[in-house]
């Protein structure tokens, strides 16, 4: 599904082939953002281009949701924000952003945004993971209202099966 949201400061738009570069340099191909993600570490911007490829591709699926964070004010490419799968019919939110935009409440806005707009969809909860050494990202999540409800070991398997200890949060509609 394409999407548009905005925030006060943000536009969470759609992906296109011409965010390649700005994701690649931004944030792909960071290890210290990419760190925590279930994705490795980009090292061409052709594996950017691929998995460009392969998002707008599935922008036909209408449960599926991965938006751009781009700046109001200078339309600069930051970040990104999507739904990373479903379980028990919950939505899961999974975000990133460059590193050059950490603590300035970017991500916080950008999650609030999602989450309003997935209560408004009917949905009663909304579920968000972080890996527990990722402080700033539990910062967030805790903030936008999430409930711890369990920590697991988990397997990335596109990082070569590496185990994490992952943070379970629920964010529940309370309206």
């Amino acid at each position: 599904m394409k999407l548009s949201l905005e925030t006060e400061r943000l536009i969470l738009r759609p992906f296109t082939m011409d965010d390649a570069e700005d994701m690649f340099t931004g944030w792909a191909s960071d290890p210290e953002v990419t760190k925590y993600l279930t994705w490795p570490t980009h090292t061409s911007i052709d594996q950017t281009r691929f998995v460009l490829d392969l998002w707008i591709k599935e922008y036909k699926d209408p449960k599926r949701i991965n938006c751009a964070i781009e700046t109001k004010e200078d339309h600069k490419l930051i970040g990104g924000i999507d739904i990373v799968g479903y379980e028990e019919g919950v939505p899961v939110i999974g975000y990133n952003l460059s590193r050059k935009y950490w603590g300035k409440g970017y991500m916080t806005e950008v999650c609030r945004c999602m989450l309003n707009y997935l209560f408004s969809r009917g949905y009663p909860d909304v579920r968000i993971d972080a890996v527990v050494e990722n402080i700033g990202s539990n910062k967030v999540i805790q903030k936008c209202g999430g409930e711890l409800i369990k920590t697991e070991e988990e397997c990335f398997k596109m990082k070569n099966d590496k185990i994490f200890t992952v943070n379970k949060y629920v964010v529940k509609n309370k309206y």
